[in-house]
């Protein structure tokens, strides 16, 4: 009966201490070189002899020399050294100019519209070789990143998955915009003015509340919403051509404004406080945590930070 014998376990620091004494000729050398103990290198260097069945270096006077085949043997051990530096070092040093990628990015309409232009021009100036994908919020997003359906998502990030990595990008608040002219703008907007209005409201699952209705029922108010439509987009859009009134993100107090009210701006509506107590809406991107240390992805985390973060935004990453 043959038996097999077991693989032969490859030692990478082997690899490492070859190319060393193969380059200095000298143990004490070598040693200094990756600061270990000359007694350690001797016995590294009384390693190797045995297992390549040749000396490599001989004394020679008070030097050491290589002999035939550590000569044949020194520009291989230096190649393969820089392959294995090359396979260890960190994914995120990678060249943007030289990515050929197409990205798959799950985002909200307003989101998505806020980001594709300033993404594609910060694309074209570093990394002309990658494309984007955006997709509607349609898919589950855990599920979706886990099985690589989609890279990133952004948006408000309301799933729980320990899988998951977020990071938040940056919080805002939520205005009332209504079109020229409009009679709320004719008066400093009060809740009960508000509540009066005609509005729409936004939502992918048909809901007709949300954080305003619970904030105007502290004041014993209620709104009246006339229709619930999918997207922001659209819902701006019937603001510019009518009397409803929508929400719509701006950045916080003090802070520059942000490219996700750019859109509003287009459409020439006027935003107005809301002088109700709302909670901050806090825009994320979530991706797998087999992505983080990937090059690429790292490009593409970076430049959805710079191209949603306003520069008085917190700019600290979390990779």
């Amino acid at each position: 009966m043959l038996v097999n014998s077991p693989d032969p376990v490859i030692d990478a620091n082997l690899a490492i201490a070859l190319n060393a004494l193969l380059a200095e000729h000298s143990v004490t050398r070598a040693a200094a070189r990756l600061h270990t103990s000359p007694a350690a290198m001797s016995r590294t260097l009384a390693r190797l002899r045995r297992i390549l069945q040749d000396p490599l270096l001989v004394r020679a006077g008070q030097t050491m020399v290589p002999t035939p085949r550590a000569q044949a043997l020194r520009d291989e051990a230096a190649a393969v050294v820089r392959s294995l530096g090359a396979l260890l070092s960190p994914g995120t040093g990678v060249d943007p100019a030289g990515l050929s990628s197409t990205f798959t990015l799950q985002a909200a309409d307003l989101v998505g519209a806020a980001l594709a232009p300033r993404l594609l021009q910060l694309a074209q100036q570093e990394a002309p070789g990658v494309s984007f994908r955006l997709r509607a919020e349609e898919l589950e997003a855990g599920s979706a990143l886990r099985d690589g359906r989609i890279d990133l998502e952004i948006g408000s990030i309301d799933h729980v998955d320990p899988e998951t990595q977020v990071e938040e990008l940056v919080s805002l608040r939520m205005v009332a915009a209504v079109r020229p002219g409009h009679h709320l703008t004719e008066e400093p907007l009060t809740p009960t003015r508000l509540a009066a209005a005609q509005h729409v409201a936004v939502s992918r699952r048909g809901r007709f509340t949300g954080p305003l209705d619970t904030a105007l029922a502290q004041h014993n108010l209620q709104r009246r919403v006339s229709v619930v439509l999918p997207n922001h987009l659209a819902a701006m859009t019937l603001t510019a051509r009518s009397d409803i009134v929508c929400l719509v993100p701006a950045a916080l107090p003090g802070a520059d404004p942000s490219p996700l009210t750019d859109d509003a701006t287009a459409l020439g509506l006027h935003l107005l406080d809301i002088p109700l107590a709302l909670p901050p809406l806090t825009i994320s991107m979530a991706w797998h945590p087999r992505h983080t240390a990937d090059g690429a992805h790292h490009w593409l985390r970076n430049a959805i930070r710079r191209t949603l973060r306003t520069p008085r935004s917190p700019t600290t990453p979390s990779d």
